[in-house]
């Protein structure tokens, strides 16, 4: 329970890999929304409806949510000395990053799709 578990570098990896994938979305998104300032709502719609805006912001919610999620669990796992106390942290936070992520995803693909 001392030593190494062995996963550290995929774990890291993983985390390096999402940020690098949302840097390019977020700066997409950033641009985006920046030039949609006086946006109608049906104006909003259309744009959320675009095929490749869709896949960007579903894209784009998974990753952010996922990175969060693995950032947390470092900060716990480093932070949280009670074994019991880290697990339920941990568990409590990937659950919530799963459940916002699949709420945006949903409501993405409700405008989308127009439900």
């Amino acid at each position: 329970g001392l030593g190494s578990a062995k996963e550290g570098v995929g774990h890291w990896w993983s985390q390096r890999l999402s940020s690098l994938l949302m840097m390019p979305l977020v700066l997409w998104f950033g641009f985006s929304v920046a030039s949609l300032p006086q946006a109608s709502h049906a104006e909003l719609v259309n744009w959320i409806s675009s095929p490749a805006v869709t896949v960007a912001l579903v894209l784009l919610i998974i990753t952010v949510f996922y990175h969060a999620q693995q950032g947390m669990q470092v900060v716990i796992e480093d932070y949280v000395s009670t074994h019991w106390k880290r697990t339920a942290a941990i568990i409590v936070v990937s659950f919530l990053c799963l459940l916002l992520a699949v709420i945006g995803v949903i409501a993405v693909l409700r405008i989308a799709l127009g439900g």
